[in-house]
C-alpha cells in the first residue's frame, strides 16, 4: 500500500512530514505553502519528506482540520492591542492564511467576561486557545480540565503545570546596557515604568547584572513611576539635575525615552554625542518618529505568536509541549539615539 494512502495505520498527516523533515508543524506548513520565512534548504527538506509520504499541498488543510474545527481562539485582555496585535499576526501566519480560523475575544481584564468567552470558545469546539495577557506578570490559569490545549502567550500562567511564552525581560535590560557600554558610556541611569509590574522589576535586574559585569554601578538609583512622555520628561530633569554628568539613559518603555529626549533637547544636551538613550518595546510610531530616531529592544512579540501556535500545532497533533514558563529572546534594534549617524 502506497505511504500517501497508510502510514502507520493511519492516514498521512502534515506531522509525519515535519516529523521525517525535523522540522515544526508550522515551518512545514509554510514550507509546503511557499511562504516567506523559510530557509531553501529547509524548504527542500520538507518537499523531499512530503515527497517521500506522497504528501501533496491539497492535503494540508484536511490533515490540520482532519477531525476537528480548524478553529483557535485568541483570548486576551490587552485593551488597547498594543501587544496582542502583533502577537496575533504571528499566530495566525504559522497557522496558514485560510487553513486555521482564529476567533479574537477580548475580556478587557473582567475575569467573569473572561469565563463568558472561554464557555464561548468551547462551544464552538476550537482546537485550542492561546491567552494573551497585557503585561508579563503572572495571570490565573485557565485549570487542568480544559478539553483542548493551552498556552500562554505575553503573561505567563501561574501554574507550573501550564505552557507559557514571555519575553525575556532581564535580557532585556541586559542587551541595553550592554549597548551603551560598546558605545563608550560609563554613567548610565535607569528610568522605568511602574514598580509593581514584573516588566519594570526584570528589565532592571538585567541593567544592575550588565553593570556589575562591566564593574560598574548605576548612575543613582532606578527611577520608577508610570510608563509615560510625562514621566521620562520629569524623571530625566531630575537626574540630569542631580548627575549632570550622565552619558547614558536605559528607558523602561519607548514612551518614557521620548520624554527623556524632549527633556534633554530643552536642556541643550546633543542626542546621542552627550547622552545616549535607549527606549524598550520598539514601538515603531513612537521610535521612527522621534527625534533623533529611537534605539529599542524589540520583545519580538511576533515570534512569541508564532512560537505559541507552534505549541497549539504540537499539541493538536500529540506531541504536547513541556509545562513551565519558556522565555523568549528579545532583540535590539539600533538608531540614531545611540549611534551617531553621518
Amino acid at each position: 500500500m502506497a505511504r500517501s494512502e497508510l502510514h502507520g495505520g493511519r492516514a498521512t498527516t502534515l506531522g509525519d512530514v515535519a516529523r521525517l523533515a525535523g522540522v515544526s508543524i508550522a515551518t512545514a506548513s509554510k514550507a509546503i505553502n511557499g511562504r516567506d520565512q523559510v530557509a531553501p534548504a529547509t524548504r527542500q527538506r520538507v518537499m523531499a519528506a512530503a515527497e517521500e509520504l506522497s504528501f501533496t499541498p491539497n492535503q494540508l488543510a484536511r490533515s490540520l482540520i482532519a477531525g476537528r474545527t480548524g478553529t483557535v481562539g485568541l483570548l486576551t485582555s490587552d485593551l488597547e492591542g498594543r501587544f496582542v496585535i502583533p502577537i496575533l499576526m504571528g499566530a495566525e501566519d504559522a497557522f496558514g492564511a485560510g487553513q486555521v480560523n482564529v476567533f479574537l475575544c477580548d475580556a478587557r481584564g473582567d475575569a467573569i467576561r473572561e469565563q463568558h468567552h472561554l464557555k464561548a470558545l468551547l462551544h464552538r469546539r476550537v482546537d485550542g486557545i492561546i491567552v494573551v495577557g497585557r503585561q508579563t506578570d503572572p495571570r490565573p490559569s485557565l485549570g487542568q480540565d480544559l478539553p483542548v490545549p493551552v498556552v500562554y502567550a505575553y503573561a505567563p500562567s501561574d501554574d507550573p503545570a501550564d505552557v507559557s511564552v514571555t519575553p525575556d525581560n532581564v535580557n532585556g535590560g541586559r542587551i541595553a546596557v550592554e549597548h551603551l557600554l560598546a558605545t563608550g558610556r560609563r554613567r548610565i541611569a535607569h528610568i522605568s515604568g511602574d514598580p509593581a509590574y514584573a516588566a519594570a522589576q526584570d528589565r532592571a535586574v538585567g541593567v544592575h547584572e550588565a553593570l556589575a559585569e562591566a564593574g560598574l554601578e548605576l548612575v543613582g538609583d532606578v527611577m520608577y513611576s508610570t510608563w509615560s512622555e510625562h514621566w521620562g520628561r520629569a524623571a530625566a530633569a531630575m537626574v540630569l539635575a542631580q548627575h549632570p554628568d550622565v552619558d547614558g539613559i536605559v528607558c523602561g518603555s519607548d514612551q518614557i525615552a521620548r520624554g527623556v529626549l524632549d527633556t534633554l533637547r530643552d536642556l541643550g544636551k546633543r542626542v546621542p554625542e552627550e547622552v545616549s538613550v535607549i527606549g524598550y518595546d520598539n514601538w515603531e510610531v513612537l521610535a521612527l518618529n522621534s527625534r533623533p530616531e529611537l534605539t529599542s529592544i524589540d520583545a519580538n512579540l511576533q515570534q512569541l505568536g508564532r512560537t505559541a501556535a507552534r505549541h497549539i500545532f504540537d499539541a493538536i497533533d500529540g506531541d504536547e509541549a513541556a509545562p513551565g514558563v519558556r522565555h523568549l529572546p528579545v532583540r535590539l534594534v539600533i538608531r540614531g539615539s545611540t549611534i551617531e549617524r553621518r
